[in-house]
């Protein structure tokens, strides 16, 4: 079985709805619009029922089989929710929304789960019921999280849970796919240093929070880079440094470290934590200095579940025959982190093509990948739940 063909009729359709959800971008649970969209969507298919406000602005639509003898209940999830990035396209259907853009491919995500829910609507080939999951807030905000403590799981009896993402660099009809572990968790760090200010002429009579903090810069690489199993994955990354005084003749009393941790081991996230607070205890100390530390943990680690895995994997052969079941694992996040660990289910990545990357003010989802994406939904539940 390859793509669907009634993908290649409704194509221009379904990109339709993606370049306007382009268009008219949301940040995290601030999709009113597009929950709106979708919700009207799904009721116009024939949905049998349509519920939003799960974890605030998300939507579900149930669609029951011809069959639903076996109780069985498929979740396939999208993110809606676009970045605060000034967008560079020079598209014709680039952002109205100054400041915000799809640089991530949610629009391309939640036009393709449409797709897929308006055939799914009209063929229902399956024995059980395929819940059809819209969220809000995967930049950050945490929506996956808010949506399974809304009840999401529970209240639609969801038992299997599939998700899709583009790739960048990928062509538009590859799938790349691992079991366990395939995104990072992803934590913050804020350190505050204070030290005794003064005149840039006279450094000996105060503590220059300048050079302690250049000091736990340096000293944080050798988390990484003295502290841990070499073939172990993490990333410590210092991303910004500020001081209270932008003054050429001024030592500043008070600097600030901002950066993120990222793991694919909760054991590792752990002692990350645990090393980057010693360190920046210890060498504060040093200097007479003194520090406080705020570590968030953020999304955890993803992991696919080996099962699932393989029969998300069979259904992206069955779509297009390419499938890297042994692709990279990635140090980004990913909060579908938490409907994982809340449920079985996988998580597959679909090519996007020659494109910027994501998160670029020039990146745009492929529609070419559209077909392959609402195919790979429809073949996973079509797979998981066979009339018999």
């Amino acid at each position: 079985m390859a793509v669907r063909n009634r993908f290649g009729e409704l194509h221009q359709e379904i990109a339709a709805w993606r370049q306007d959800m382009h268009e008219n971008p949301e940040l995290l649970f601030d999709t009113h619009r597009t929950s709106g969209f979708v919700s009207s969507k799904l009721r116009e298919f024939g949905c049998d029922d349509v519920v939003t406000g799960i974890g605030r602005t998300g939507v579900v639509g149930l669609i029951k089989g011809r069959k639903c003898k076996s109780g069985k209940v498929i979740g396939l999830r999208a993110d809606m929710d676009a970045l605060p990035i000034k967008e560079a396209t020079g598209l014709k259907y680039a952002s109205k929304n100054e400041g915000k853009m799809h640089a991530c491919g949610h629009d391309g995500h939640t036009a393709m789960l449409l797709g897929a829910a308006k055939h799914l609507s009209e063929t229902r080939n399956y024995d059980g019921t395929v819940a059809v999951i819209f969220q809000p807030a995967e930049e950050g905000g945490g929506g996956g999280k808010e949506m399974v403590e809304d009840g999401l799981m529970d209240r639609f009896h969801i038992q299997e849970v599939y998700g899709l993402h583009n790739m960048p660099g990928m062509p538009p009809d590859e799938f790349a796919i691992r079991p366990g572990p395939f995104f990072a968790a992803a934590d913050t760090f804020t350190i505050r240093v204070t030290g005794n200010g003064g005149h840039a002429a006279n450094p000996h009579e105060g503590i220059d929070t300048t050079l302690v903090t250049s000091h736990i810069v340096i000293a944080l690489q050798s988390i990484v880079s003295r502290n841990l199993n070499p073939i172990k994955a993490l990333v410590v990354s210092v991303t910004s440094f500020q001081t209270e005084t932008d003054a050429f003749n001024v030592i500043s009393e008070h600097a600030i470290l901002k950066g993120t941790v990222r793991a694919l081991n909760e054991d590792v996230r752990t002692f990350a934590e645990s090393r980057l607070v010693a360190i920046t205890k210890s060498t504060v100390a040093a200097f007479g200095a003194i520090a406080e530390v705020d570590y968030v943990r953020g999304y955890p680690v993803m992991i696919n579940s080996e099962a699932e895995t393989e029969h998300a994997a069979d259904a992206a052969r069955r779509v297009t025959g390419k499938v890297d079941t042994n692709t990279e694992q990635i140090m980004g996040a990913e909060d579908f982190s938490f409907m994982l660990n809340s449920r079985s289910g996988s998580y597959i990545l679909l090519g996007n093509g020659d494109s910027a990357p994501v998160h670029h003010p020039k990146y745009n989802f492929n529609d070419e990948a559209i077909p392959a994406g609402c195919s790979w939904w429809v073949e996973v539940a079509e797979s998981r739940m066979p009339v018999c």
